[in-house]
């Protein structure tokens, strides 16, 4: 069976430095003639792109780091702690890109420091904002050890893993479990400008469990893409336990999700096939019970590929969920039009291609597993059916 080719990497190279030469001018275009020189925002439509992929979409792709480590240093589930370090990596960065979009989305970015000292406890907004900025320190703190590591200070390392980290850890998985939730407080008070398909009380929860299951399946995506990067990847009985995991996870966000509509009366909505309907049929159905229903069938976990695709699925599924919270269901229940511009899009494409290019070079340079490099992959192509490969 002949090899299917991919571009080389240094054409995807030359395209991620096209976009961030783009990007940059962007920004520059964007602090010297202010916000709506590059965005579609409007006083009707404060909030669009911007807030719904590069920080609802953003915090909870970055959920796996708060889930692994409470999975390992909690639960005491050693087997998975080989994926500890890539996923703190990958929490990290994404609260750093969250971060930076927030400063090209606020209106007045140089008064960021302001929660610090006027103090609201009644704001929503507040509190997500004090738990952004002290979940990025505990992030920080966690991703430590890995340069202290590559610099030689094995013994300070030793002291973080032994005294901080177990605290850390609990603190984090505070902090994430209060912000996770609280962005879907954010929206339950606008019960008359939101979709009645998207509006829930329980929105929090339905939040808080949709972004563990997409930090379990972002962690098995982040695998393949290094397997395609660096020929290195995880153990593959490892991501068939994220595999099962994910599934369970979705389970249980689909059964809450469907008695909140039961409950509410809701149900005739999601059958009525209009322009709302379709989208919440879409975002369910294929960002949620086809990915559920396949990474519970053990043939599925067992194909690498079929694997990833799935887990792929619930990434955009959830995607998909922020994005129509933030910005269809506004839209729907408001009646104002908003089409995001190019330049709105570019920034957001510009914030994720810095990310990947992060990723990539810690992955290179640090010590990303606690044992060292990932572990090498043998030179299989994963586009390869494994059984032709099993039998060889």
């Amino acid at each position: 069976m002949s090899r299917r080719s991919l571009p080389k990497l240094h054409f995807w190279s030359t395209v991620a430095g096209l976009i961030v030469i783009m990007f940059a001018v962007i920004i520059v275009r964007r602090f010297t003639m202010g916000l709506g020189s590059i965005s579609n925002l409007s006083d009707a439509m404060p909030w669009g792109l911007w807030i719904g992929f590069d920080l609802l979409c953003g915090v909870a792709l970055a959920a796996g780091g708060f889930t692994i480590t409470a999975v390992v240093h909690i639960f005491h589930l050693d087997n998975y702690r080989p994926i500890v370090r890539p996923a703190v990596l990958t929490a990290f960065l994404g609260y750093l890109m969250v971060i930076f979009a927030l400063l090209i989305d606020l209106g007045r970015p140089w008064n960021i420091w302001h929660p610090l000292i006027f103090w609201n406890p009644h704001s929503v907004m507040f509190e997500v904002g004090w738990c952004v900025m002290l979940y990025s320190t505990v992030l920080f703190l966690e991703f430590l050890p890995m340069v202290l590591e590559r610099l030689g200070y094995k013994h300070q390392v030793h002291f973080m893993h032994k005294y901080l980290t177990p605290g850390l850890v609990i603190v984090g998985v505070l902090l994430s479990t209060m912000h996770q939730s609280s962005l879907g407080t954010l929206y339950v008070i606008v019960p008359q400008k939101l979709h009645a398909l998207w509006y829930s009380q329980v929105l929090p929860i339905h939040f808080f469990i949709s972004a563990i299951a997409l930090g379990l399946a972002m962690t098995n995506v982040e695998s393949f893409l290094s397997l395609r990067a660096f020929g290195k990847r995880l153990e593959p009985h490892i991501l068939r336990g994220l595999g099962r995991a994910t599934a369970f996870v979705l389970l249980l966000y689909l059964t809450i999700r469907i008695q909140d509509l039961i409950v509410n009366g809701k149900m005739g909505l999601v059958f009525a096939f209009d322009m709302a309907s379709w989208f919440f049929l879409a975002e369910v159905g294929l960002g949620c019970v086809l990915p559920m229903i396949l990474l519970f069938n053990r043939a599925v976990r067992r194909n690498p590929l079929a694997l990833v695709g799935t887990q792929f699925l619930v990434v955009l599924g959830v995607m998909f969920n922020r994005m129509n919270v933030s910005v269809t269901a506004f839209q729907l229940g408001t009646g104002v039009e908003y089409r995001p511009s190019w330049m709105e899009f570019l920034v957001s494409v510009g914030v994720v291609v810095l990310g990947f290019k992060a990723f990539a070079l810690a992955v290179r340079y640090l010590p990303v597993f606690e044992e060292g490099p990932l572990k090498e992959a043998k030179p299989v192509d994963p586009f390869q059916d494994p059984c032709v490969r099993a039998r060889r």
